[in-house]
């Protein structure tokens, strides 16, 4: 009777689409999901993202990859998503990866160095 009521429950739970944007902690992924809804009042469409920390049991999802979640029982104190599926593989966008300073280099192929 416990597993039926169970079962039916399970349906109830809150499922999201998003991005993985960090995938490096152990069995952890911080997902975004975004959405759109129009402004009660100005009828403007707001977009809106928010990040939730999802249970990456296998480590295999990455980031840049489309993910479903759904709602769970809390398993840390910022952990209550569970990774469902991967619903595809992503490029690392270029753009959102930090700026690395490039080295000045002489025809030899050494760094040039201020004297």
């Amino acid at each position: 009777m416990r597993k039926e009521r169970a079962k039916l429950e399970r349906g109830k739970r809150k499922i999201k689409v998003g991005i993985v944007v960090s995938a490096k902690m152990n069995k952890t992924a911080v997902v975004e999901v975004k959405t759109t809804y129009p402004h009660p009042f100005y009828q403007k469409v707001v977009r809106a993202s928010k990040k939730f920390k999802a249970h990456d049991e296998k480590n295999e999802c990455a980031v840049g990859d489309r993910v479903e979640i759904m709602e769970t029982k809390p398993i840390s104190r910022d952990k209550r998503w569970r990774l469902v599926k991967i619903l595809g593989k992503g490029n690392v966008n270029v753009h959102e990866l930090p700026k690395m300073k490039e080295k000045k280099v002489d025809t030899t192929g050494e760094p040039v160095t201020r004297s």
